[in-house]
């Protein structure tokens, strides 16, 4: 059997009196990439909110390494080993590119992933070391959100809508170079509304419809109309 990750039991999620998650079951094992997919709307982002910290839970509710981690603050679920990259970068305005990378290695956890090694993986970054950040064209900000998580040595890195508003050729940069980042180790989680996208890279998907899961399987067992049902509630 393989080894769990992550999980999380039951996971319900409420901004106020509205419930946003209901009862939401997923497991990443080690080493593994999953996919999660759905419409705008359907519950992607608050999930990874949840798991991140960014959204007080239950304990149990979601667990790594067997782990209770659902009542942890941000910081204290990112000292565990996760990491990511959010909707929208949410770079650090006021910081260049290098400052926000040296960010993301505060965590202070071992690991290979340092800023040469960054560098490395995104060239363009090292020419634009010291450039604002946020004066960078979208899809070199979303390198750099990237690197800032890879900083941080995750064992499990959490990726929201990565495709998001980029030219389909930096999307298709982006998706290219994660092989070589998932080859380090670690899991994944990919958000996407791509499903073509997700797919193509991750073993086993979700989808989500109005706060549930509506659908699992593995990627190459699942047809595009099981897919489509799943997905528009059709």
């Amino acid at each position: 059997m393989p080894d769990t990750l992550l999980a999380t039991n039951r996971l319900d999620a409420h901004y106020g009196d509205f419930q946003a998650l209901f009862g939401v079951d997923i497991e990443v094992h080690k080493g593994e990439v999953i996919a999660i997919i759905g419409a705008n709307g359907a519950g992607k982002t608050t999930l990874m909110r949840s798991i991140t910290g960014l959204l007080n839970n239950k304990p149990d509710m979601v667990t790594f390494r067997n782990t209770p981690i659902g009542a942890l603050r941000a910081d204290q679920v990112a000292k565990t080993g996760i990491a990511m990259v959010p909707e929208g970068r949410q770079l650090f305005q006021s910081l260049s590119v290098e400052e926000n990378l040296i960010i993301g290695g505060q965590m202070g956890r071992n690991g290979p992933w340092e800023l040469e090694k960054v560098f490395q993986l995104f060239p363009v970054l090292k020419e634009r070391r010291a450039v604002q950040a946020t004066a960078l064209s979208g899809g070199q900000q979303q390198m750099v959100a990237i690197g800032r998580a890879l900083m941080s040595n995750p064992e499990l890195i959490l990726f929201d809508e990565i495709s998001l508003g980029l030219a389909p050729i930096i999307i298709k940069s982006i998706y290219e170079v994660l092989p070589g980042i998932i080859g380090e180790g670690m899991s994944a989680v990919i958000v996407e509304q791509d499903i073509a996208k997700a797919l193509s890279v991750a073993g086993r998907v979700y989808c989500m419809q109005e706060g549930r899961i509506s659908l699992e399987g593995r990627s190459d067992e699942l047809t595009r109309e099981q897919i489509s049902a799943a997905y528009f509630g059709v």
